[in-house]
């Protein structure tokens, strides 16, 4: 029930949040500091240990709205992220991510909760499923270290994507037996019923609908940028809703609406998948920080030696399963040993133990408190190892490699003639009064001055890429200011910018940016990256 009281304070703590997550993005992202970690504290910093200003409880109406929220957005954008084609490409790797390192990984996690802690077999399998789940916020500082090597960048996209909707009906069946017992079939049915087919119905008609809406306005009115990474968020809602009015899983409905978009496979803004892994991010950091107040660290009141056994098993369960399955692929021994150890355990494992405690089983705050402590010791190892990572190699990296913004290439200013024909005439430098020229245009410079082609795109499309143009140095499009001064690029150059948008809406939020900053001749590149792949231009790898 809405206290309005209370709300002030609610709206308060949403503002720190934002306001840390904005000013300390740069420090922790260049420190590799776990961005968890830093919420955790500021939990622990407002709650009863600290200031005394703010205590969550497990009943607490504000957790379970914040917990809901944030597994909806993140299952929707580990969803809407997945490349099927990739998928289908690497299906033995995949199956290899979602049997022995999912599937295998719960069975030995659940049946050492049966033996150490003594619970029953439907809340193994809870405590199971939860903590073979990979967190996607503590492996994206990973996925974004250039040093990876790609085979475990893959496995490891692969399994953010697609190990939450393995380990969801698992929870859901051992919530059903654990209310209806073994032996009551007609019940355990209907929740198998709501779980395998309303659900994902509601998400793929949601999902469907509303992207061929998107399309359709689109090409005939046009939407705006900002609302078009609304709708994301909008259509995460509809399908969560939709699903849970007919008593079904809005979070399965959320993962098929993504999925619906993904596989549909139409040309989406950036701003569209990132605004809404934005707002997943920023939930789960509110929701650290509720966390972090008291109940992170409730676990610890009830250590025992069991328990610290059970800690280790779910830690190295993982690790054990993947080292011993991956012998199989072409993968060499340190992408397998980073793919085995980097699996951290963090709040997408609290989410899904919360989900069985909001049922109000029994016996489920005690799994929650140990998975607690499963996530403290997870952010210390795993976000402890991507520091130190990071850090080794940021003491021998450049300014341009520590901001991520290295060139596949020399730096080279780009000259026209291996890229277009000469033509006897100079080019406007805009269309239609906005700061864009052609790739042509743009290139035809070159005869008269030096260049810089900077590839755009963003972090999430640059992490999957294997090339980019040739002669083409990378700008990091959420600090291109910073990225320009690192590459040495003269504020009289001419720039000209790609991404992979549709319509350039990241080149020319960057070019805007470089312009305001100085770099007054800076250019979005009409058609971006796929027109250059399309008209045979010349590309070159990235290293």
């Amino acid at each position: 029930m809405f206290d309005p009281t209370g709300f002030p304070a609610v709206l308060a703590l949403l503002g720190v949040v934002l306001l840390v997550a904005g000013l300390l993005s740069g420090i922790i992202e260049r420190s590799g500091t776990p961005q968890v970690a830093v919420f955790l504290g500021l939990g622990a910093a407002i709650g009863p240990y600290g200031l005394k200003l703010l205590d969550v409880g497990i009943d607490s109406g504000a957790l379970e709205v914040v917990a809901k929220l944030s597994l909806a957005l993140v299952l929707f954008t580990e969803a809407l992220t997945l490349d099927f084609a990739e998928v289908r490409r690497h299906a033995k790797l995949a199956t290899i991510i979602l049997v022995p390192g999912t599937l295998l990984s719960t069975a030995i996690i659940a049946t050492g909760a049966a033996v150490l802690l003594g619970v029953s077999i439907p809340l193994a399998l809870m405590i199971g499923a939860a903590l073979a789940s990979t967190d996607p916020v503590l492996l994206r500082a990973l996925l974004r270290w250039r040093g990876l090597p790609s085979d475990t960048r893959l496995a490891l996209r692969l399994e953010s994507g697609l190990n939450d909707i393995v380990l969801l009906p698992i929870i859901y069946v051992a919530i059903a037996i654990a209310h209806t017992g073994p032996g009551q079939a007609e019940g355990l049915g209907s929740v198998l019923l709501k779980l395998f087919l309303l659900g994902p119905a509601a998400g793929v008609m949601i999902g469907f609908f509303a992207v061929s809406a998107l399309l359709v306005i689109r090409k005939k009115v046009g939407i705006r940028r900002d609302y078009e990474s609304l709708f994301s968020i909008g259509v995460c809602f509809v399908a969560f809703g939709a699903a849970e009015s007919m008593h079904a899983s809005g979070f399965v409905a959320a993962f098929a609406a993504g999925a619906t978009i993904a596989a549909l496979d139409v040309e989406l803004c950036d701003c569209f998948l990132e605004y809404g892994e934005t707002t997943a991010e920023l939930a789960m950091l509110f929701a650290f920080v509720l966390l972090g107040t008291s109940l992170a660290w409730s676990g610890f009141a009830i250590l025992s030696w069991p328990i610290v056994l059970f800690v280790i098993l779910a830690l190295a369960a993982r690790p054990a399963a993947l080292w011993l399955a991956t012998r199989t692929t072409e993968m060499d021994g340190q992408a397998r040993k980073l793919l085995a150890w980097f699996g951290p355990r963090g709040l997408s494992s609290i989410l899904l133990i919360l989900l069985p405690v909001f049922e109000g089983v029994p016996g489920t705050e005690h799994l929650f408190h140990i998975s607690a402590i499963v996530m403290i010791v997870s952010i210390v190892l795993h976000g402890g190892s991507v520091m130190r990572l990071s850090g080794g190699k940021r003491g021998e990296a450049s300014a341009a490699a520590v901001l991520d913004v290295a060139p596949p290439v020399s730096p080279t200013p780009v000259t026209p003639h291996d890229h277009v024909a000469e033509t006897p005439t100079s080019p406007s430098l805009s269309i239609e009064g906005l700061p864009v020229l052609t790739f042509d245009e743009f290139l035809a410079h070159g005869r008269e001055e030096r260049l810089w082609l900077l590839d755009g795109r963003s972090a999430r499309g640059w992490a999957s890429a294997d090339t980019t143009a040739q002669g083409a140095a990378r700008i990091d499009p959420d600090q291109p200011t910073r990225s320009a001064e690192a590459l040495g690029i003269p504020k009289d150059g001419l720039l000209g910018i790609y991404c992979a948008c549709p319509a350039e809406e990241t080149s020319l939020r960057v070019a805007e940016a470089l312009r305001s900053s100085g770099w007054r001749r800076a250019y979005a590149l009409k058609g971006g990256w796929d027109v250059w792949v399309e008209e045979g231009r010349p590309t070159a790898p990235i290293v």
